[in-house]
């Protein structure tokens, strides 16, 4: 656990913020014109599915920005 204050979770922040930004105009550039032609009930499951993907590796990020390490800290530590 640390001790001090870190720029890490400021960094992390911003930095994931911009990721979302990205990620966002990713889908919207390209897969939102792919599938505009669609019913909006079938729609809906893409941007669901598309809205849960950037969490896969938000927990080793968060892991990051608290430890500085990418991987979970053994449970004695």
């Amino acid at each position: 656990m640390r001790e001090q204050p870190s720029l890490r979770i400021p960094l992390g922040v911003l930095g994931l913020f911009v990721a979302l930004l990205f990620y966002g105009m990713l889908v919207a550039h390209y897969i939102a014109p792919l599938i505009s032609g669609w019913h909006g009930l079938a729609q809906a499951p893409v941007y669901i599915l598309l809205g849960l993907v950037w969490l896969l590796p938000l927990r080793r990020f968060l892991i990051w920005m608290e430890t500085g390490k990418w991987s979970a800290p053994e449970p004695g530590e």
